[in-house]
Formats: C-alpha cells, structure tokens, sequence
C-alpha cells in the first residue's frame, strides 16, 4: 500500500474513532470532525488507489513499447 492510501486509511479510522465518541459525550463538534475525517480519509484513500492503478498502467504501456 503506497503512503496516500495508507493516510487516508489512518485519517479514516481516526474519523470512525471520533465520531462515536462525540456521539456519546454529546459533542456535536467531535461528531461533526468525525464525520469530515472518515470522508476526508475515504477520499484520500481512493486517490491513492487510483494514482496506483494509473502507474501501473503507464508502466504496463511503457513496457509494451518496448517490446
């Protein structure tokens, strides 16, 4: 897993963390950072799936010119 993908996973995670716990303690400002993070994240991490499936494409139609 490259780094993007792997921030975003962290960034979503936190946001899972966050949220309940501002959902518990009734903080809506906790809930509301939660809610951001896990989006945040998801979005990273997809960003970083995808740039890792273009590479892999350009590197793929590199070495079929090659040949």
């Amino acid at each position: 897993m490259k780094q993007q993908a792997a921030r975003g996973k962290v960034r979503k995670f936190k946001g899972l963390v966050t949220e309940p716990v501002g959902i518990i303690s009734g903080g809506r400002h906790l809930k509301g950072e939660g809610s951001a993070l896990r989006a945040e994240g998801a979005v990273e991490e997809n960003l970083g799936k995808a740039r890792r499936k273009v590479g892999d494409v350009l590197t793929d139609q590199g070495k079929t010119v090659d040949k």
